[in-house]
């Protein structure tokens, strides 16, 4: 337990999530139960510019695309499973329509995760 209790003297971990989303309260239990602080934002009541989503995507390192609910109607709506949408639209498109948008991303300094399934979150906290 001596990681968890570096971060939490630091308290660095942002959640961005939509509070009704059950993932995201598994998450939020499960860093409760460990004792771990973190801030939130649900980015459905108030929803990220490009830039901030831009930041996201760059710290997970991975493709903007990756981030896609593909389960969201408006995925379907905009075709994106027939198209390769880049960076710069897949950012637009998330920032345009945050349903879009996976859930929970957790950040710690430069580095994120889409918290999916939540013990993913947990590789923030190893180093």
């Amino acid at each position: 337990m001596k990681a968890f209790d570096s971060v939490n003297a630091v308290a660095e971990l942002m959640v961005y999530e939509k509070r009704t989303c059950t993932t995201c309260k598994n998450l939020a239990l499960l860093l409760e139960e460990r004792g771990i602080d973190f801030d939130r934002v649900d980015y459905h009541v108030e929803p990220l510019s490009e830039s901030e989503i831009r930041d996201l995507v760059a710290k997970t390192g991975r493709p903007a695309r990756e981030l896609f609910r593909t389960r969201e109607p408006v995925y379907d709506e905009l075709g994106l499973a027939e198209r390769d949408a880049d960076d710069d639209e897949a950012i637009r498109l998330m920032a345009e329509y945050p349903a879009l948008m996976q859930r929970p991303v957790v950040v710690r300094g430069d580095r994120a995760v889409l918290g999916r399934p939540v013990e993913r979150v947990l590789e923030l906290l190893d180093g």
